[in-house]
């Protein structure tokens, strides 16, 4: 078995016991999904029936590329024929084959974070309760809260405590929109992605027969990522391991970051209280990072109390210290770090795409953004508007969604007059109202309008039975026909292409090319899923199970590709990146104020440190600021107590306006210590002598380096030279023009872009 000879002796035996109960804890960049992979490509090669094999993972992505691996060991035929995909998609599949068990139809829609929240906010409206209180992103936080610990609208209201907690809170009413939330998502044939968990655990509770077959369907499960299990998915693992205790469960405890997700840690250190005679196992070898990264990540993890004790090692190379830089504002700190980015760039003859900025707000990113664009540095923001939020991709999967699914009210009403077909918001308010008031779908409403006594103007009754019309010829051709026709002919009978391409400005082309880009993707989704599905062409339902499960992780695109990534820390759990930069270490943004209250919220908070530390393959840098705009005022800040429990040997404290581009020692910024040397040595980061605004970085100010600094002989200037100037800081010689000494030079500087500088008078300084 030579895939076996691929695995160290850790990984070997975690892929080898196959039987009985087992846990992988797995330490950051161990080969985690090399052990699952072969685990299964094991089971395989033993005989086992892959369609008895349930793999879990958190994304599509990742089950795909286990899939992939998988198929390279033993063939496509057995790798397709495992259950394997994320939670959601999975027990999507399940609920649909049994949707009619518990009053759904086998199409029924899922709404997204968007459409769950517009539900919300036409209910807030509804009940007329101020939306400034009621925040719809509040309000589907708490019922998503409720539902992953599999508390339905019923129990919520009876509950003294969680009603109490809202009273407090203000939202004494929150529990009614619950209800009705609830009530209008099953009247539409919808259900959110928290509903897909809960009605599997519904499912799994109340009919025994499906529980006993799935039971003994499912022989081996494995999960990945199982940290990051809620409640509700760790009792369904639970119930369908029941018979066999097949499970094998991989994490690392230490990765543990989406509490307010509702994960629980307890789920991965409780295990054993589960299953007593589990097996465990670790992978401690670290094959991505340096010794220093490896270290400086112990030394950090160590801090917390509460986990399952590893000793995570590499025999990788000890590369470079971890550089620390402190500055005096949030925007100072963004040109620190873009200017790294560059240098490193030209010295290291790297790809913008081997570079992360890592933050812990979203909020964050606007002074790195600003600095990268002034330097024609190209980036991502990792985790922003997805491609499938976007208004006109949006709108034509309400096309899609509502086709399948006649009862879905989010569609219909997004649709039902666009492109503009006459029927006002006053009608649509009245069909809204009588679907409300007997308790019916708004499509029941328009497809028989004298059985629910609505007295409609003629052109207003003509156009309503256009559009059902036309919808119902959609509808009945979504099961037999194949997605990407008749997604092209929804596009096209719609309207919608119509009105995209009639609109020749500049966003209205681009609109135009989204939705082409979302036929080409249908088309691929087409020619690729019929090749595993033995030539059977899939239906657009098919694809809108697909697009609906789809996480950010998902959803790379090649025009992504070679730009430096900007993201929060918890969207980079389980990538990595040849440079980290983690931003804005200070206390109260770094761990958060929020996680202050408890010892285990701040553990958390270390958790979090520790994974986008770990993420970091060459080197990882950490800046922070003494001031910077928050909520609209400016706050001075100290940096945060996680530099400090990190290690000293593993740290390089980094002045970034220093003319030799740092490199000295600066334990001036860090919590607790002295400098070595008088504040005035480090010009700008000391209280009792900041720099002036002449003095920008990288140079000394004039009357420091007269003396010191003789002017450089600028004739034997080449095209490639580095250099400083007093006002534009240090940059590179792209051209030269005309002679010496009435020569002209052109140089990119980092900090402000390329200026063209006419020699004899340009004060320029030739570095080594």
């Amino acid at each position: 078995m030579s895939y076996l000879e691929k695995l160290n002796e850790a990984q070997r035996e975690a892929v080898v016991h196959t039987e009985g109960p087992s846990m992988v804890i797995a330490g950051a960049g161990s080969g985690k999904t090399r052990v699952l992979t072969y685990r299964i490509a094991h089971l395989l090669h033993n005989g086992v029936d892959p369609f008895s094999i349930l793999a879990l993972t958190f994304t599509n992505k990742a089950a795909r590329e286990m899939k992939e691996r998988i198929s390279k060991i033993v063939g496509d035929t057995d790798a397709r024929n495992i259950s394997m995909g994320t939670f959601h998609s999975v027990f999507s599949k399940i609920l649909r084959f049994n949707a009619d068990k518990l009053g759904y139809p086998s199409n029924f829609t899922i709404y997204d974070t968007q459409d769950s929240r517009s539900l919300i906010k036409t209910i807030i409206k509804e009940l007329g309760m101020d939306d400034k209180i009621y925040k719809p992103s509040i309000v589907h936080g708490r019922i998503s809260s409720a539902k992953n610990n599999l508390i339905g609208p019923a129990a919520y209201e009876a509950n003294a405590e969680i009603v109490g907690e809202d009273r407090m809170s203000g939202k004494p009413r929150l529990f009614e929109i619950y209800k009705i939330y609830n009530r209008r998502c099953f009247k539409a044939g919808a259900m959110d992605f928290d509903d897909l968990l809960f009605n599997t655990n519904v499912l799994l509770r109340d009919f025994p027969e499906v529980l006993h077959f799935y039971q003994h369907k499912f022989r081996y499960i494995l999960v990945d990522e199982y940290q990051d299990t809620n409640y509700s998915q760790y009792l369904i693992v639970k119930k369908l391991a029941a018979v066999f205790e097949n499970l094998c469960v991989v994490g690392d405890d230490a990765q543990s970051i989406y509490a307010f997700r509702g994960a629980n840690i307890e789920n991965i250190l409780n295990f054993k209280k589960d299953y007593p005679d589990f097996k465990l196992f670790k992978l401690e070898q670290n094959y991505r990072s340096t010794k220093t990264i490896v270290g400086a990540a112990n030394s950090i993890i160590e801090k917390n109390k509460n986990q399952i004790k590893k000793d995570v090692w590499t025999d990788n190379t000890g590369g470079h210290k971890i550089k620390v830089f402190r500055t005096l504002t949030d925007n100072e700190e963004g040109k620190v770090v873009t200017n790294q980015i560059w240098e490193i760039k030209q010295t290291e003859n790297c790809d913008y795409e081997d570079f992360t900025i890592l933050y812990r707000t979203n909020s964050q990113s606007r002074s790195f953004e600003e600095s990268l664009r002034k330097l024609n540095i190209p980036y991502k923001i990792y985790g922003g508007l997805s491609f499938y939020q976007r208004k006109e991709i949006k709108d034509i999967l309400a096309y899609f969604r509502l086709s399948a699914n006649l009862s879905d009210e989010e569609s219909l009403k997004r649709i039902i007059n666009y492109p503009k077909r006459g029927i006002g918001k006053t009608t649509i308010e009245n069909l809204v109202v009588a679907a409300n008031h007997y308790e019916v779908s708004i499509w029941k409403v328009i497809s028989n309008i004298q059985k629910y006594q609505l007295n409609f103007a003629s052109g207003v009754m003509a156009k309503l039975h256009q559009f059902v019309t036309m919808i119902k010829s959609f509808h009945v051709r979504m099961e037999s026909e194949e997605a990407y026709t008749l997604a092209q002919e929804i596009a096209s009978s719609s309207g919608v292409l119509k009105d995209l391409y009639d609109d020749k400005s500049p966003e209205g082309v681009a609109r135009y090319e989204n939705i082409e880009e979302l036929l080409a993707g249908i088309k691929e989704f087409s020619e690729s899923s019929s090749q595993e599905e033995d030539d059977q062409k899939p239906n657009l339902a098919d694809f809108m199970m697909d697009v609906a499960l789809l996480t950010d992780a998902d959803q790379d695109k090649e025009e992504d590709k070679n730009k430096v990534t900007l993201m929060t820390v918890h969207a980079s759990k389980g990538l990595e990146f040849p440079y980290v930069f983690i931003v804005g270490m200070e206390e109260n943004l770094f761990p958060s104020q929020l996680s202050l209250n408890s010892r285990s919220e701040l553990e958390e908070e270390r958790r979090l440190f520790y994974v986008a530390v770990t993420r970091a393959e060459k080197q990882a840098f950490l800046s922070f600021a003494t001031s910077r705009y928050r909520w609209g005022k400016l706050i001075t800040s100290e940096a945060s107590r996680f530099i400090e429990e990190i290690d000293e040997s593993y740290l390089e404290w980094e002045n970034p306006y220093a003319s030799n581009g740092g490199g000295r020692s600066l334990n001036a910024g860090r919590r607790g210590y002295e400098p070595k040397e008088s504040f005035e040595n480090f010009g700008g980061f000391g209280a009792k002598k900041i720099a002036t605004p002449s003095a920008p970085m990288g140079m000394k100010k004039v009357s420091e380096t007269k003396s010191s600094a003789p002017k450089s002989d600028l004739s034997g200037l080449k095209v490639g030279y580095n250099v400083a100037h007093e006002k534009f800081g240090k940059g590179k010689v792209v051209a030269l023009s005309g002679d010496y000494p009435n020569q002209k030079a052109t140089v990119f500087f980092p900090r402000v872009g390329q200026k063209q500088l006419l020699l004899k008078f340009a004060k320029l300084e030739i570095l080594e």
